[in-house]
């Protein structure tokens, strides 16, 4: 199975990037084949639709292949006042664009139809971040994905992962590994 793993955050020591390995090395240990984005590589602009006109991106591009490459994902959602990030909604917004004058990418749901995604996130306050996923999920699903039931928001997250970005509380990784087993579990029997 194959699974994709980004965070809506390019911060060094961003919570929610720990977040986002962690949750990558428990899918490989469950036997997934996993693609670390890091969003900070990519080279694409703040969504405006005449800039789109002169042609998509090629960074968006490649984004647009690597979510339509993955049946299943794990996004680990900073929370900005009360919200994801605008880089989250910026990167999906690209994402989702359709592409004028290419018949492959005509549909802007191309990439996102009937993905499995699993939503984390990480905070420093006590919800952990969690009604950034209440945003997101609808975003998600209107995209027509399917957003698994089985999420977790990391609270105190300044204080939850050790000096090897390893998360601490073993309730916390199993946590994070209740999202990742149901995205794998429910991606396997959709994709057949």
């Amino acid at each position: 199975m194959k699974i994709l793993v980004f965070a809506g955050s390019t911060r060094q020591q961003s919570f929610n990037r720990q977040l986002a390995a962690t949750a990558a090395a428990m899918a490989r240990a469950a036997g997934a084949a996993v693609t670390q984005l890091e969003l900070a590589e990519l080279d694409i602009p703040l969504y405006n639709a005449d800039l789109e006109a002169r042609g998509t991106p090629a960074d968006v591009m490649r984004l647009k292949r690597l979510l339509l490459e993955h049946p299943a994902w794990l996004i680990c959602s900073p929370e900005y006042n009360g919200s994801y990030t605008a880089l989250l909604k910026n990167t999906i917004d690209w994402a989702s664009s359709p592409v004028k004058g290419d018949p492959a990418w005509s549909q802007g749901t191309e990439s996102f139809e009937g993905k499995v995604v699993g939503l984390l996130s990480a905070s420093p306050g006590a919800l952990g971040g969690l009604r950034s996923l209440s945003h997101l999920n609808p975003l998600l699903v209107n995209l027509q994905c399917w957003v698994a039931p089985q999420q977790f928001a990391l609270g105190n997250a300044g204080q939850a992962f050790d000096a090897n970005g390893t998360l601490l509380d073993p309730a916390q990784r199993r946590g994070v590994q209740a999202v990742v087993e149901q995205v794998l579990w429910a991606s396997a029997r959709l994709q057949n």
